[in-house]
């Protein structure tokens, strides 16, 4: 009777330990329950200051980061973030690794063919940095010099179309941050840096550097971007407009002194 006893006792235990097991699966959210958190996955690129970049304790922080926040909250999404690099952002949304990309992204026609964008919420243009007391003082003066550029930006298609036109030569370098370019001014490798307006008034203070502004034509402004065809371009476009009639994009801007 002993044995018999046991053996009932081994297979209750058994039992429950199944029971605890189903019981967990379904408070992880793996039941399908429709209170799950509706998850938005959000792309950029953490080394474009004032738009996004990390802080000393490593969060990423900036205009676009609190503009996504304000966009999940409004949408009722609870907002993850993935870093990478710049050039690899337009491939995440076109592999549905990402809903959406907040960046400083450019508006451009080449990359509406690829994927789809809000409406435009700031425009900034874009200056050429040089070292302080450089030589280099307007367009021309770049003839034979090496500029700098981040890969897979609208400051590297500027670029690529001003010597297209073939009036100035020089040459071009292509880096993968913004950051790095700064480096590659203070070390003398390249002449100058071509980028974002407002990103060079940032580094324009912390570097004590020169620069000017591109005379050429004028950018699209920066938006946010989706998979072609995404149901949450309108959504957004909705949040957009209402934070630009509210005053609250002005304010935001006021926040990260950002100046168009």
């Amino acid at each position: 009777m002993k044995k018999q006893h046991t053996m009932f006792a081994v297979f209750a235990s058994a039992a429950l330990l199944l029971g605890a097991c189903g019981s967990d699966t379904s408070e992880s959210g793996n039941s399908g329950s429709s209170e799950e958190a509706k998850v938005l996955d959000m792309g950029t690129s953490a080394e474009f200051p004032p738009f996004e970049s990390r802080n000393t304790e490593g969060e990423i922080v900036g205009f676009d980061i609190d503009l996504a926040n304000h966009i999940a909250d409004e949408l009722d999404y609870e907002l993850n973030i993935t870093d990478m690099k710049f050039d690899g952002l337009i491939g995440a949304l076109q592999n549905d690794r990402v809903d959406m990309v907040i960046a400083g992204m450019s508006a451009t026609e080449e990359r509406k063919k690829n994927v789809d964008f809000s409406t435009e919420y700031n425009h900034s243009g874009e200056m050429f940095l040089t070292a302080k007391g450089s030589d280099i003082k307007t367009l021309e003066d770049l003839e034979g010099k090496v500029v700098g550029v981040q890969l897979g930006t609208i400051q590297e298609e500027g670029a690529n179309a001003i010597l297209k036109e073939g009036d100035i030569k020089f040459e071009l370098k292509a880096l993968d941050d913004s950051g790095a370019l700064i480096q590659e001014i203070l070390s003398n490798r390249i002449d100058a840096a071509y980028m974002d307006k407002q990103v060079a008034k940032g580094y324009i203070e912390a570097q004590d550097l020169d620069a000017f502004d591109d005379p050429t034509t004028a950018s699209p402004g920066m938006a946010v971007a989706f998979p072609k065809g995404s149901d949450l371009v309108e959504d957004v476009n909705g949040v957009i407009a209402e934070m630009e009639e509210s005053g609250e994009m002005d304010e935001l801007k006021k926040k990260w002194k950002i100046e168009e």
